[in-house]
């Protein structure tokens, strides 16, 4: 659900394919028909954004006929405990939870709380510059974790498990057919078959990619799964699961190692404006008596400022806490591209990302780096992020010129995969070494090279300066082990690993670091990975050779763990649940933890045991608390914080859409983001007067043949003859509606572009009936750019930047629009006839949004209030 694996991610498919081989029963739900769907036992078309409804359904379902796996639910997750009697839901707001501020459009999580504790975080400073992620990667914290009160029983009205049977009541069959359009009847032959893969002796996995994450609601999108998940018991257990698929090589590793603006290695905070002391920043990723692992962030915290700093970083100057920056607001992707468009910026480095045509807004990216004073572009080819000064759409239609575009460019070709050594961790968290096959070609560099040496070169051009603000890079640990000119990505590695300062030896595991300055890691949760001076992620033992879980192929973090808290996977008592099910269980011969994998657990933690009252951290961990990242060391159906947008999945209406929501009043996310700006403007959504405008829902995805943006598959003849152009699928219904032509031209329009594409008559995209209507959904690939053997409109074009809250991810994966037959008008027309629209629809100059923003839907804007 939300992926197309067998076409976007056809090697890990395989896995799919050969567990269907052995009867396990494959279901897609998807809004179009897919490869996978070909593959899959059954197809479910549903509308693109109503995911939560379909899924708030399922959890209705299993709440309403008992069908939970109590035993684990009762034990593992917060189902027994109490929230603060204060507490208002959905139901009772009609769309709200308690602590909602309209003004600034966010929550105050205060009445969240369990009863006993007190909330931590939260409100519109967190919207601004915090995500959930900020607060410890394990969730955020809790006060008062000891002293939680609970209801074993789960009977009472406020204990998590009546409050989330309340909260899905209304999410019958019957409304999950008039929100996503999918027949009551073929959701619960669903439900059914979902449903049985759990207990004992059964397990269901989940698997999602961008199509659940690229959503105003994408983290409530997977919280809703995780839900489901953890009532089947299908968490910390072999088959179980939820798979969030990676679309690159090492896009886990690239948040892991984070590229992310809030976040430091290992999903460490980045520091905020107002810690001003490492005391301060420590207290606010955690509380001091709370349990589980989380609590040793000190540790993680300190070694990493040892690796980054060496020598320099000393108990007295606080570990050199104070040369990390401070976030003060928003610094994600899409802020920064609105601050270039506003001249705020001055330079931008651009690696592995072509966001003249990958991105949402493809437009405002190219102004914004049409306005920069420089700007770096490292890639294989020269992509249409470095040429969009000369070729860019925009000067057909005169917003960019070359003979006055500012922005200087630098082109620095790149190394591919196969001219580098170094490490990719994929899907499932595994570190794997690929060794360098051949020489990159001329200038060509890695990554590592180009990095490693730019420091180089920036701190000799400041050697002997005495302005403080230059300290943070004189002092940086830079004498990593160098090759010829090349760093070594094992000694990189090695560090990010963990060294103990005093014997100058690898440290085995995160359980080793210390928060005295004696260790270093530059990033913990990859410590282990060079155990015993061995570069762990190197191995390569045969399957033949190994048991089922191949522990010794590759290193998974954390601690060669391949199943996530796989404590779960024993009963309370440390026994397996079922033979069958088997991977980790208590041996109380040899008093410890044993298994197919590395336990996740104290490896000498009976079951029986209980901590006394004063323990905090890992001590304050019971023998049957599964969940050791977690403030309370249970899973969370309901979060009490740590979520900017409830406590709770909530169906909202996408941003733009053609339908009211069904379930509230509330129509969209009251806590999305929405940069409300001229050159960003939204088309109008329910229940203003002019969504005949933009009537049809629509939605885009990736193709086998294409890479992403399509820089790496456009300039090759084999895949460019394979697909060859740009293509909209409609169905044989609107084709008639709108008198589009099998293989003919058309485009599609938004208020903010217009795109041509062939026309695709199929059935792979139907109708749905939703509420008392039809909706049409359309779809295009979004590989297409102006570089090339192939060329084609740039479909991301298409979209406005608007966001989750928690992650401020771009909701790209559904707007509204029209579709027209015939090529669309070009140069200067081009402008007007998106103007001619955008006056049609209502949008105004002034903020880029529709007028009528009654209804209460949305609309606090970061610009413009």
């Amino acid at each position: 659900m939300g992926s197309n694996m067998a076409e976007a991610h056809p090697v890990g498919f395989q896995w799919v394919m050969e567990a269907k081989s052995r009867g396990v029963e494959v279901v897609h739900i998807d809004p179009r028909f897919t490869r996978t769907s070909a593959l899959a036992d059954q197809h479910v078309p549903l509308r693109a954004g109503s995911d939560i409804a379909f899924l708030g359904g399922v959890i209705n379902h299993i709440l309403s006929n008992d069908l939970d796996f109590r035993e684990y639910v009762t034990a593992y997750t917060n189902a027994s405990f109490l929230v603060d009697e204060r507490f208002q839901d959905a139901e009772d707001l009609d769309g709200l939870f308690s602590g909602y501020d309209e003004a600034t459009a966010s929550y105050d999580p205060s009445t969240w709380q369990y009863q006993n504790t007190d909330s931590h975080g939260g409100g519109a400073r967190a919207k601004e510059s915090a995500a959930p992620d900020q607060q410890g990667s394990g969730g955020a914290p809790i006060e008062g974790a000891a002293d939680i009160l609970t209801d074993p029983t789960l009977q009472d009205p406020h204990c998590v498990y009546q409050i989330l049977k309340r909260h899905y009541a209304r999410y019958t069959p019957e409304m999950v057919e008039r929100v996503c359009g999918v027949p009551a009847e073929q959701f619960l032959d669903v439900v059914r078959k979902w449903t049985s893969a759990s207990g004992r002796d059964k397990t269901a996995a989940l698997v999602y990619s961008v199509g659940w994450t690229q959503h105003t609601l994408g983290a409530q999108f997977i919280r809703a799964g995780a839900i489901i998940q953890l009532l089947l018991g299908n968490i910390g257990r072999p088959g179980g699961g939820i798979f969030a698929l990676r679309g690159h090589a090492s896009i886990q590793g690239s948040t892991d190692v984070p590229t992310l603006f809030n976040l430091l290695p290992g999903y460490l905070a980045m520091p905020s404006a107002g810690q001003e002391t490492l005391a301060d920043y420590i207290d606010t990723i955690r509380n001091a008596n709370q349990k589980g692992f989380w609590y040793n962030s000190d540790a993680y915290m300190v070694s990493l400022l040892k690796e980054y700093w060496g020598d320099a970083a000393t108990p007295e100057n606080d570990f050199c806490f104070d040369y990390l920056p401070r976030i003060n607001g928003d610094h994600g992707t899409y802020r920064t591209v609105m601050d270039m468009v506003d001249g705020k910026v001055s330079g931008y480095f651009l690696l592995g990302q072509n966001p003249a045509v990958g991105s949402a807004h493809g437009k405002l990216q190219r102004l914004g780096m049409a306005n920069l004073d420089w700007l770096v572009v490292r890639d294989l080819v020269e992509i249409e992020s470095a040429t969009f000064w000369r070729d860019s759409p925009e000067i057909e239609t005169g917003e960019i010129s070359p003979d006055t575009c500012r922005t200087e460019v630098f082109l620095f070709p790149a190394a591919s995969h196969v001219e580098k050594a170094g490490t990719f961790t994929q899907t499932q968290r595994m570190l794997q070494w690929r060794e360098k096959a051949v020489e990159p070609p001329g200038d060509a560099r890695s990554e590592l090279w180009f990095f490693y040496h730019l420091g180089r070169k920036l701190r000799e051009k400041l050697a002997g300066s005495t302005d403080e603000r230059d300290r943070p890079l004189l002092d940086l640990s830079w004498d990593y082990r160098v090759d010829g000119d090349e760093p070594s990505g094992e000694d990189v590695l090695r560090r990010m690993s963990g060294v103990d300062l005093a014997t100058d030896r690898a440290v085995n595991g995160y359980t080793e670091l210390k928060a005295d300055g004696s260790t270093m890691s530059g990033c913990w949760i990859y410590s282990g990975v060079y155990a015993d001076e061995v570069n762990q992620a190197a191995r390569r033992k045969p399957h033949t050779e190994q048991g089922p879980y191949d522990n010794e192929w590759g290193w998974t973090w954390p601690l060669n763990r391949r199943v996530l808290y796989n404590r779960a996977s024993a009963d309370p008592q440390g026994r397996p649940w079922s033979e069958r099910k088997k991977l980790v269980w208590w041996d109380a011969e040899k008093n410890e933890w044993t298994g197919y994998d590395t336990p996740d657990f104290e490896k000498n933690k009976p079951p029986d045991y209980r901590p006394d009252a004063q323990a905090v951290g890992v001590e304050a961990l019971s023998g049957d608390d599964p969940f050791v990242m977690q403030a309370d060391g249970k899973a969370w159906l309901f979060a009490p914080n740590g979520v900017l947008d409830g406590p709770l999945p909530t169906h909202y209406e996408p941003h733009e859409s053609p339908v009211r929501n069904p379930l509230y009043l509330q129509q969209g996310n009251p806590a999305r983001k929405v940069y409300g700006r001229q050159d960003n403007p939204s088309n109008p959504s329910w229940p203003d007067a002019h969504g005949e405008v933009f009537p049809y829902v629509f939605t885009a995805a990736r193709l086998t043949e294409h890479h992403t943006a399509g820089g790496m598959s456009r300039q090759l003849p084999y895949l460019s003859e394979l697909q060859p152009g740009l293509f909209v699928e409609v169905s044989a219904a609107l084709a008639t509606e709108r008198g589009l032509t099998h293989m003919d031209w058309a485009h599609v329009v938004t208020s903010r572009a217009a795109v041509d594409a062939r026309v695709f008559v199929t059935e792979r995209m139907r109708p749905l009936r939703v509420d008392d209507h039809v909706v049409h959904q359309i779809w295009m690939p979004y590989h297409w750019g102006g570089s090339g053997l192939i060329d084609g409109d740039v479909v991301n074009d298409l979209l406005g930047v608007v966001a989750d809250p928690n992650v401020f991810i771009q909701e790209s994966k559904v707007a509204t629009c029209d579709i027209r037959p015939g090529r669309r008008p070009r140069g200067p027309a081009l402008l007007q006839y998106l103007m001619d629209y955008r006056e049609r629809a209502g949008i105004t100059i002034a903020t880029g949004t529709d007028l009528d923003t009654t209804h209460r839907s949305p609309d606090h804007t970061e610009d413009t209030p």
